[in-house]
Order: structure tokens, then C-alpha cells, then sequence
């Protein structure tokens, strides 16, 4: 139990750090004078308290945190910040369950999108912010953040860096010190955010909704303050701006980080994963628009590219937003740009799924297999785009996909078991496992969650966490091997 109680110390006080991050929703709630002042002043009482509390208790504990304590504080933060973060939603938003509280705040900090709350255009203001919010801090990590911050406090983030940076290779560092490449990350993060909020506002967004959508468009997460999501704005210059941004979102923050580092642009051109990424949605989109004007869905190719490149993108990159009910398209468009979204966006992206980069690795494993069968004898080393890929990473890749398949069935069945119908089940898995946000069906972009049981809402929760954290990060503490000494 003793390395247990060593990770007390460090999640009382990340509780205390995230704490202040009422202290935004409140000021809106003072300035706009919404009605939820105390609401948000209560949880960020209740919430430093229970930080102060945990890290009083522990302090004499404090031990240098190893793999294994790295991954369980990653699951007690992410875990424990979806509960904390429900308190001020149920404390704003009268009649809301706390199965419901909690669903939304768990597709909050894991930049889902997926909502069951109606009537998002008379919510008060502060919470429509505290729900972008939660997906900004998410988006790149709650724990990513505390890595730079940690060091400060005597104790040491790289394991934590390498249990939550996504994607197979992510051992790689950008800078020699584990501090300076979370705070580059951050600071590439922060700027594109503020960029996003100014080009939203520029486009004709208000300042609040600028804000907003903003801090869900850097996350990849797909909150949006209106019901109608982008069809409310119905604007193809707020559209063309979130399309931009949400292209940028979905490639490695690293390239980000080395391109700004060495003031060029070949960085992107350098990176096999940010070329397929480009090409394949630049292709999705075009192809699905011919598709769909070919249908007659839309009186010309002109609006069909409009409508096609924003859904398209956004349900690829895992945003989630939406400016037309894709449900009603003919069955291929949908289920395609739903496929996009379980591998389009880069690994260190703030994007869902099983990332560009895995899926690469598994097209050449394909190939690889072909060529053994064709030619018994030769060696035939995995390479993607040049790169020589180790054997280590491919088996990685290969069970990563193994358990993301078996996930996603087991899931399907479960929720079918409780009485939802296949298209619903299976996309609501898709959409909650892969962050996505909206599936197809009942829980398309014209409708939401609401319609769930608790329990169905419970099982999606755990989905959007497994698919958070990767599937491995989470399913590991469930095994004896992680509890044996």
C-alpha cells in the first residue's frame, strides 16, 4: 500500500491546481451575471478542500513515482477529475442527474463531445464555458500540464509524460529536459487556441461564443454552447475557420512544436503522418461531396463540398461539431465519416481513435505478410515512409488494435443486450471509444445522449476513458500483474 499512498501527495495537489480553474467560469458568471457565482465558488471550495485535505493527510508519504505509479495516478486524476468536475454542473443546471453530471464532465475532460443536455442556448453562460473548458484542459492532458509543474515540486514527470502522451512511439522527447517539452507543447496549444478565438470573433462570433468554441475546437472536443451546434451560426466564414483549426488540431503537436522551434515549415512535410492525415481527409472530402451530389443531397457540388468538408472533418478529426443531421445522407457517407474518426487524427494530436500512425503500421504489417508469403525466404523489415519500425512497436500496434476491436464488439453487445438497436449501439461505442462525440441514429448529431439509460449512459462513460487514456493505461490496473509486488 505504500506506493499507493506515494501518489496521494501529487493528486491533492493537482486537485488544489485544478481547483482554480473555477476561478474562469466564476469571473464570467460576476461579469455576465448569470445566477451561478456561488455554484462554481461552492465546487472550487469543495474541490480545494478535498485536494488540501488529501495532501495533509499523505505529505509524509511523498516517494519519486516509477511506470506503475505513473499509470494509477493517470487514472485517479482523469477518474477523479470527472467526478469533481460534475459537482459544479449539478450544482448550475437544476433536475440533472448525477449519471447525467457525470457523463457530461467524463466527455469533457476527454474531449468527447457526446452530451445529454437539451436547450444548450438557455444555459447560463458560465456553465456552457465550464464545458469548453473541462475539453481544453483535456484535450492535451490534465496530466501533460502537470508534468511542467511538477518538477517544481520535487518530483520527477517523465513517466507520467509517457503514460499520457498518445501514440505508439511516444517515448521520443522534443527537448532534452521531460519540463521544457510539456511547457512547448502547452505554449504551441495556448497560442493556437487564442488564434482560433480571434479568427471566430473576426468571423462574427460573439465574444462568448468565440471563447467557447474556441477552447472545443483546439481539444478536438465539439461542445457547443448552441443546440444546433455550427448550423446555428449557418456561416461558411465561422465554418471555413473551424475547418483550419481543426486540421491543426489533429496533426502531432510535436511537428507543431519543431516547425515554430526552427521558424520553417518543412516540419510538416518531414512527417509521414501529417501527409497521409492531409491527403486522406482532403480526399474523404471530396469524394463524399461528388457522392453526395451524385444523390441529388444537395442542388449543387459547390454546397455539397461546403457541407461535406465541415461534417467531414469534424467527425474525422473526433471534433464532433456538426451543420447538417448526416443521418439523413445516404448510409455510405455517414458510416464512412464515422470510420474516419476511429484512425484519421496523428498520434500527439489532441484527436481520438487508434491515430494515423498505428493504422500505417498495420497497412504495412498487411504487406509485410504478402510479401512473407510471396517470398519465404526474404527478410522484409516494416518501414512507413522510409522509417524502419521496430518489431517491439508493431507487436504494441498489433495488440493495441486486437483490444480496441474486442472492446468495441464487447460494447456493441453489451448495449444491445440492454435494449438499444444495433446502428445506435454500435456507433455510440464507436463515437464514446474513439472520442468522437456523436454517432449515428438515436444518438446522431440532431439529437444527443439524453435518451439513454443509466446504464448505457455508465457503460459510454467508461468507454470515453478508455479510449482517453488508450485502453492499455486504463485496462492495465485492472490485471494482477500491475498489483503484484
Amino acid at each position: 500500500m505504500g506506493w499507493i499512498l506515494g501518489i496521494a501527495p501529487l493528486v491533492g495537489l493537482i486537485a488544489m491546481g485544478m481547483s482554480l480553474s473555477h476561478l474562469i467560469p466564476i469571473t464570467a458568471s460576476v461579469i455576465l451575471e448569470d445566477g451561478t457565482t456561488r455554484a462554481f465558488a461552492a465546487s472550487l471550495a469543495i474541490n480545494f478542500a478535498a485536494g488540501c485535505a488529501t495532501w495533509l493527510a499523505t505529505r509524509r508519504f511523498r516517494r519519486e513515482i516509477g511506470i506503475r505509479e505513473g499509470i494509477l495516478l493517470v487514472v485517479v486524476v482523469w477518474v477523479g477529475g470527472a467526478f469533481f468536475a460534475s459537482i459544479p454542473l449539478l450544482l448550475a443546471i437544476p433536475g440533472l442527474s448525477y449519471t447525467d453530471a457525470f457523463f457530461e464532465a467524463t466527455s469533457g475532460l476527454t474531449a468527447t463531445g457526446a452530451t445529454v443536455l437539451k436547450g444548450l442556448d438557455d444555459l447560463p453562460p458560465s456553465a456552457n464555458l465550464w464545458r469548453a473548458l473541462l475539453q481544453w484542459l483535456g484535450g492535451m492532458g490534465v496530466i501533460v500540464l502537470a508534468v511542467a509543474i511538477l518538477p517544481l515540486l520535487g518530483v520527477g514527470g517523465r513517466q507520467l509524460f509517457k503514460a499520457e502522451l498518445p501514440g505508439p512511439m511516444k517515448a521520443d522527447q522534443l527537448t532534452p529536459r521531460i519540463t521544457e517539452t510539456a511547457k512547448g507543447l502547452w505554449l504551441i496549444y495556448a497560442a493556437l487556441t487564442a488564434a482560433c478565438g480571434l479568427a471566430y470573433r473576426a468571423a462574427g462570433m460573439s465574444w462568448v461564443d468565440a471563447l467557447v468554441h474556441s477552447f472545443t475546437t483546439l481539444s478536438l472536443g465539439g461542445f457547443s454552447s448552441h443546440d444546433a451546434s455550427f448550423a446555428y451560426f449557418d456561416s461558411p466564414a465561422i465554418e471555413a475557420v473551424a475547418v483550419l483549426f481543426m486540421l491543426a488540431a489533429g496533426v502531432n503537436f510535436a511537428t507543431h512544436f519543431v516547425a515554430w522551434r526552427g521558424k520553417s515549415l518543412r516540419a510538416y512535410a518531414a512527417d509521414p503522418e501529417a501527409r497521409f492525415f492531409l491527403l486522406l481527409a482532403g480526399g474523404s472530402v471530396l469524394g463524399i461531396a461528388l457522392y453526395l451530389r451524385m444523390n441529388d443531397v444537395y442542388p449543387d457540388f459547390v454546397t455539397a463540398l461546403r457541407y461535406t468538408a465541415f461534417n467531414a472533418i469534424s467527425v474525422g478529426t473526433t471534433t464532433g461539431y456538426s451543420t447538417a443531421d448526416y443521418n439523413l445522407w445516404p448510409v455510405f457517407a455517414p458510416l464512412w465519416v464515422l470510420f474516419l474518426g476511429t484512425f484519421l487524427s496523428c498520434s500527439g494530436s489532441t484527436g481520438g481513435g487508434i491515430k494515423m500512425i498505428r493504422a500505417m503500421v498495420l497497412f504495412q504489417q498487411v504487406y509485410r505478410e504478402f510479401q512473407r508469403l510471396a517470398h519465404p525466404s526474404a527478410i522484409a523489415p516494416l518501414k512507413v515512409s522510409g522509417y524502419t519500425v521496430p518489431n517491439h512497436i508493431t507487436f504494441a500496434v498489433l495488440g493495441f488494435f486486437f483490444i480496441w476491436v474486442a472492446t468495441m464488439v464487447s460494447m456493441t453487445l453489451l448495449l444491445s443486450l440492454s435494449g438499444l438497436d444495433a446502428m445506435t449501439a454500435f456507433s455510440a461505442v464507436v463515437a464514446s471509444l474513439n472520442n468522437i462525440g456523436p454517432g449515428l441514429h438515436e444518438v446522431g448529431p440532431s439529437t444527443n445522449f439524453a435518451g439513454l439509460t443509466d446504464f448505457q449512459t455508465w457503460v459510454l462513460a467508461f468507454a470515453m476513458f478508455l479510449g482517453r487514456l488508450e485502453l492499455f493505461t486504463l485496462f492495465l490496473i485492472f490485471t494482477p500483474t500491475f498489483w503484484r509486488k
